[in-house]
């Protein structure tokens, strides 16, 4: 049925129709009406119909927040304990032990930048890639874009940040160093993060209602994920034969860019960073065509 067809169809006879009748009486406005279409095709996103949803994000993503911690003994304090706490762990092991040089900062506090987008994005994608499968019952049995509940997974994610890296200035203003000018460009690179975890995200989500294993790789593939991007270590330690291989990895990119635009210092990752942001938006795109040609089975088989 064409939609020019839907639209003529009575209120009461439409079988497409998720509102109530209309009684059309004088001076009563009338009753809108929802029409579901068929697909326009896998190229045909509906990100305006995301925008139309913004409420119900904004209600998942905080209920993602508040559950995340519920029932907890400490609540949200596991926030500023997990990258504390690796972060002492780096120290020891690669800082202390392996004596491994942090471009003239102390060890500690590049860490601790290293930790925090990195931390973002392995929280950003996990939560992305459990987000159908969490929210089975949802998807069953009310229709909205099954988009927003990745990107309620990720945003979640912000909250945590934005109270770790209050942690960092402290440990900032311990060690007395002061954020540089570039400052500025730090919205930029967690912009790059959360897009690298959505373009992951996406293609995880949906794989994930389909083979349930891909939850238990997407911990190993974090993992191993961490230790090729120079998190606990600097990027000039990187032979120059691979930078180009460097470069595909969108989260060396984040994290030196992460260092330098707060701590300051010269930045290694130079045009390599466009290879990044290359790679991340051809992952992106795939991903959004993907999710939107598999979508109309998640119910099915969720």
């Amino acid at each position: 049925m064409s939609h020019g067809q839907a639209a003529n169809i009575p209120r009461e006879h439409d079988p497409l129709s998720t509102a109530s009748p209309a009684i059309h009486e004088a001076g009563q406005p009338e009753v809108p009406v929802i029409v579901l279409e068929p697909s326009r095709g896998y190229l045909h996103l509906k990100l305006r119909e995301v925008w139309e949803y913004r409420e119900l994000l904004y209600f998942l993503t905080w209920r993602d927040v508040k559950v995340r911690y519920r029932q907890t003994a400490i609540g949200a304090a596991w926030v500023v304990i997990q990258p504390l706490m690796t972060m002492l762990v780096f120290t020891v092991l690669f800082g202390r032990l392996a004596k491994m040089p942090s471009d003239g900062l102390p060890y500690p506090i590049f860490a601790f930048a290293g930790l925090l987008p990195w931390q973002l994005f392995s929280s950003a994608l996990t939560g992305a890639a459990n987000s159908l499968v969490g929210n089975q019952n949802l998807i069953a049995k009310v229709y909205f874009p099954r988009l927003i509940i990745p990107l309620s997974g990720i945003l979640g994610s912000l909250v945590d940040f934005a109270v770790s890296f209050a942690i960092l200035l402290v440990l900032m203003a311990y060690y007395r160093i002061w954020p540089t000018a570039a400052v500025w460009a730090l919205p930029l690179f967690i912009l790059l993060a959360m897009t690298t975890a959505l373009a992951v995200g996406l293609w995880s989500a949906a794989l994930n209602v389909k083979y349930r294993d891909v939850r238990h790789i997407i911990g190993f593939v974090v993992q191993f994920w961490m230790y090729a991007t120079p998190v606990a270590y600097p990027s000039s330690l990187i032979p120059e034969k691979w930078r180009v291989l460097m470069g595909l990895n969108p989260m060396s990119g984040v994290v030196e860019g992460f260092r330098w635009a707060l701590l300051g210092g010269q930045p290694t990752y130079g045009p390599l960073l466009g290879v990044s942001i290359v790679a991340v938006l051809v992952l992106l795109i795939g991903g959004l065509i993907y999710f939107r040609r598999t979508e109309s089975t998640f119910a099915d088989i969720i």
